[in-house]
C-alpha cells in the first residue's frame, strides 16, 4: 500500500521549456521518477553533476511542484513547504545577527508567536520564549556544543559548529523527514566525518527519515542504509540514449546502521564503492534498463518515458 512508506514519487517528472520564448521543445530534467522510501530509512543518494538531486530534494519539500506525476508524505500529496520536513544546505542557514541559541530556536518562536507579539514583547512571547530558549539549551548539548557557545554569533564559531546549529535548527522543530543537501562538503576532512557521526548519534535517537544528497561516494555508503544512484547517463533496452535522469542504482548498504568506522578498510566496503561509482557516476557507463542494480527490496522497475514519448508528452504539457 502506498501509504505504508513515508516517501512516495510516483511517476514524477521535471522538465522545462528550451524556449524561454514559449512552447516547444522541453528539457527533461527527471524522467518518470518511482521512489518508496520507508519511516526510519536513511537513503544516500548520489549522481553525477546536473542529474537533478537536489531538485527531487525541493520536489519532497515542496519548495518545487513536478511537471507530471506526485510526491506523496504518508500517503497525503505534497503542496507546499511544511514543519514535517526540514532541510540542511551546505551553505549554513544561519541568522547572523542572532545568537546560536536564539538561531536554534527561531522556528519554533515563530511559529508559536504573532508578528505583533515579537514587536511588543508582551508576557506571552516572553514566557513562549523562555520555554524554546530552554528546548534550544538541550539541542545545543545534544550537538556536542558547549553551554557558552549558546551566547556566540555565528561569526564566531568554526565552519563544522556553525553546522551542528544548522542541524539542530532543523531537528527542534521534530521533523518527519530531513532533508541533506550536501551538509558537509564546506568541511574538511576530519570535522567532516566528526559530523558523520554527529548525524548517525541523531538518527538512532530520533529514527527520523534523513534523504542525503552528496558527491562524496564513501560518505554515501556510510551513512545510509540505502544508496540510490540517480543519472542522465543510461540508455533503453534497444540501445538508444535515455532522456533525463532515472534511478540506476538501488541497494542496501552491508555491515549494519550506524557502521562501525572499520568497514572502510573491508574489502566489501570498498568493492561496493567501485560498483556504484561504475554504475551511477561513470558518464561512459550508458547502462541499458535491464541492467540496471536495483537490488533494494522496495526498489521499483523504471518506466522512463522514451525519446517519442517525451515528444508527445511535452505536446501534452504546452497545449
Amino acid at each position: 500500500m502506498e501509504n505504508a512508506y513515508r516517501i512516495s514519487l510516483q511517476g514524477v517528472e521535471v522538465s522545462y521549456p528550451k524556449n524561454s520564448n514559449g512552447p516547444g521543445e522541453r528539457n527533461v530534467v527527471l524522467n518518470n521518477i518511482r521512489l518508496h522510501i520507508r519511516a526510519g530509512e536513511f537513503l544516500s543518494l548520489v549522481g553525477p553533476t546536473g542529474c537533478g538531486k537536489s531538485t527531487l530534494l525541493r520536489l519532497i519539500l515542496g519548495a518545487q511542484r513536478p511537471t507530471r506525476g506526485q510526491v506523496l508524505i504518508d500517503g497525503q500529496p505534497v503542496t507546499r513547504v511544511s514543519r514535517d520536513r526540514g532541510i540542511v544546505f551546505q551553505k549554513y542557514s544561519l541568522f547572523p545577527h542572532l545568537r546560536v541559541l536564539e538561531n536554534i530556536a527561531y522556528g519554533p518562536m515563530l511559529e508559536h508567536t504573532a508578528i505583533l507579539q515579537r514587536v511588543l514583547h508582551t508576557p506571552a512571547y516572553r514566557r513562549i520564549r523562555r520555554q524554546y530558549l530552554a528546548a534550544a539549551r538541550e539541542y545545543l548539548e545534544r550537538i556536542g556544543l558547549h553551554p557558552g557557545d549558546g551566547d556566540k554569533y555565528p561569526y564566531e564559531l568554526s565552519g563544522g559548529m556553525q553546522q551542528r546549529v544548522a542541524i539542530a535548527q532543523a531537528l527542534i522543530m521534530e521533523p518527519k523527514v530531513l532533508l541533506m543537501d550536501e551538509p558537509f562538503g564546506a568541511l574538511d576532512h576530519n570535522t567532516r566525518l566528526e559530523m558523520q557521526m554527529l548525524l548517525l548519534e541523531q538518527w538512532q535517537d530520533d529514527r527520523m527519515t534523513i534523504v542525503f544528497v552528496t558527491h562524496d561516494l564513501e560518505e554515501a555508503c556510510y551513512v545510509g542504509t540505502r544508496v540510490i544512484g540517480l543519472s542522465q547517463y543510461w540508455s533503453d533496452d534497444a540501445g538508444e540514449p535515455g532522456v533525463g535522469a532515472i534511478i540506476v542504482t538501488d541497494l542496501r548498504t552491508p555491515g549494519g546502521h550506524p557502521k562501525p568506522t572499520a568497514i572502510r578498510a573491508t574489502i566489501e566496503f570498498n568493492a561496493l564503492l567501485e560498483q556504484v561509482r561504475h554504475e551511477a557516476l561513470d558518464p561512459d557507463n550508458r547502462q541499458r534498463l535491464r541492467h540496471f542494480n536495483l537490488t533494494h527490496q522496495d526498489a521499483l522497475k523504471p518506466e522512463p518515458l522514451s525519446a517519442a514519448q517525451a515528444r508527445q508528452a511535452e505536446e501534452e504539457t504546452d497545449a
